[in-house]
C-alpha cells in the first residue's frame, strides 16, 4: 500500500489536463466579460442608428 501511495504522488499523469481546463476557463471567462462590455456600447449605437433612420424616414 505504502508503494501505491508514493507512485500516485510520483505520476503527473492529467497534470497538463489540469492546466488547459484552467487556462480555458480563464479564456472562457474573458470572452464572456468582453462580450457584456461590448454589448452595453453596442446596443446604445444600433439604438441612435434606429432613431436616426427613423428621423430621416419622417422627414
Amino acid at each position: 500500500m505504502e508503494r501505491f501511495l508514493k507512485g500516485f504522488q510520483r505520476n503527473e499523469n492529467g497534470a497538463v489536463t489540469v492546466d488547459w481546463v484552467v487556462l480555458t476557463a480563464a479564456l472562457v471567462g474573458l470572452a464572456v466579460g468582453l462580450v457584456g462590455a461590448i454589448s452595453g456600447a453596442t446596443q446604445g449605437v444600433a439604438n441612435n442608428t434606429g432613431q436616426q433612420i427613423d428621423d430621416q424616414i419622417e422627414d
